[in-house]
């Protein structure tokens, strides 16, 4: 069921949290909320990291997680799209089966490494408890905090977990370390002895109180919108550069990539119809999504991602497509997408070899057509030609190209986040 099912309108993955409310009530929790007469406020999400599910050992990429939490801190760095002077943050049990009990959580402007900034810390209440019970399969949102964040300003949320604690939810690809420490430090100055971590775990969303008017762009996508291979702690994915360009215009850019995410088949993450309400329908004050994803329905068939899948066809695809067109616009939202880019020789030579084939992208090259001349977008951004090598069609240009001729470097992500102009964005709203 849609988060936004579960919490309301106002509650769900950084839903809509009316600033005249004084109770919301979502997935069985009362949510206090003081009134404010601040009329000319909203809350919007300002940072977002997709759930995943936990995979199995069959699977040929490590979970690259600790095998449980147990008397242990871990301590995550994010960078916020716009910023304000008071934030909320979600946490998530999605797909957990028992209740995640988190015992203290606190936020903080961050430092270097898992340190924070002197006098910034904060401690979390959920519905007035320090302590968060999140029932399985259910997000939970804080209360309010006063903390004075910059336009893209990094904050560290710092979760203790008590007893021992299973990792079934988590967000894969972070490109950002994290830290985990032995006991309660939350409310340290720096993890002490702290092992490294490059996943996002329970923690889903942070929430902004913005102006009235703050308009919300999701990016919904794959490892190329995920970020994968930009570079840890570098925040250079597009939509980072996306959301710079944007904060002046109050606009919050969401990232709801997920590495390995698909079209039509879950594995890593669920497919795109299935988590579209999640991850993009229930963001607050949302205008338009930008969809780019496809590559790895064409791509995975057949190697060792996933060998008894059968290859897709141009309809399956196109179908697949017309489902998140229907949903968006029965949500008055734009749909824009972006044409699927080059990966001749894709990670060539890894463990992944075969992700590139021929047939592959004759069938890619048959997608872009179509999402080139349908018609059915509210606005199509030609990746594929911006990002492919004049020289060699079949190729991303090499200053382009992070070096494993699927994913773009920095210089590649800044021209994909140069493409979505305000116009292709919002058109006329």
């Amino acid at each position: 069921m849609e988060r936004i099912d579960r919490m309301c309108e106002c509650v769900c993955r950084g839903a809509r949290i009316g600033v005249a409310l004084t109770t919301i009530i979502g997935a069985g929790v009362a949510l206090a909320t003081p009134s404010r007469a601040a009329d000319s406020m909203t809350w919007i999400g300002t940072w977002a990291a997709s759930p995943q599910p936990v995979w199995d050992g069959d699977f040929p990429l490590p979970t690259l997680l600790p095998f449980n939490l147990w008397n242990q801190t871990v301590r995550q760095v994010v960078r916020l799209s716009l910023g304000g002077n008071r934030l909320r943050i979600v946490i998530s049990n999605e797909y957990g089966t028992e209740p995640l009990i988190i015992n203290a959580a606190h936020i903080a402007l961050a430092g270097q490494g898992s340190a924070i900034r002197d006098g910034s810390d904060r401690v979390l209440t959920f519905s007035g408890s320090e302590t968060a019970v999140v029932p399985p399969g259910a997000p939970m949102i804080s209360d309010p905090v006063d903390i004075d964040v910059p336009a893209r300003g990094d904050v560290s949320v710092s979760l203790f977990v008590a007893s021992p604690t299973p990792l079934s939810t988590f967000h894969w690809d972070a490109e950002q370390a994290g830290y985990i420490g032995a006991g309660n430090q939350v409310a340290a100055a720096a993890i002490k002895d702290p092992s490294e971590i490059t996943t996002r775990i329970f923690l889903t969303d942070v929430l902004v109180e913005a102006p009235q008017g703050a308009r919300t762009v999701v990016a919904l996508g794959d490892s190329i919108t995920d970020g994968a291979a930009s570079g840890l702690n570098l925040n250079v994915r597009w939509p980072d550069f996306l959301a710079e360009r944007l904060a002046g215009d109050n606009v919050a850019v969401l990232n709801a990539g997920i590495s390995g995410a698909r079209l039509l088949r879950s594995r890593m993450g669920e497919n795109a119809l299935a988590r579209f309400g999640r991850d993009v329908l229930s963001q607050p004050n949302i205008r338009a999504v930008v969809v780019l994803i496809g590559i790895n329905d064409i791509a995975w068939p057949g190697q060792s991602f996933a060998p008894r899948d059968p290859f897709p066809t141009l309809d399956d695809i196109v179908t697949g497509f017309r489902q998140l067109i229907a949903q968006a616009h029965t949500r008055n939202i734009r749909i824009v997408v972006g044409t699927l880019t080059p990966f001749e020789n894709a990670l060539a030579g890894s463990p992944l070899e075969g992700y590139y084939n021929r047939q592959r992208d004759e069938l890619r090259q048959k997608v872009n057509a179509w999402i080139r001349t349908s018609g059915e977008f509210d606005a199509v951004v030609d990746l594929d030609a911006i990002i492919r090598d004049p020289a060699n069609p079949l190729h991303m240009k090499a200053e382009y190209d992070s070096g494993d001729h699927l994913h773009a470097g920095a210089g590649g992500t800044k021209a994909i986040a140069d493409a979505m102009t305000l116009d292709v964005l919002f058109g006329n709203q």
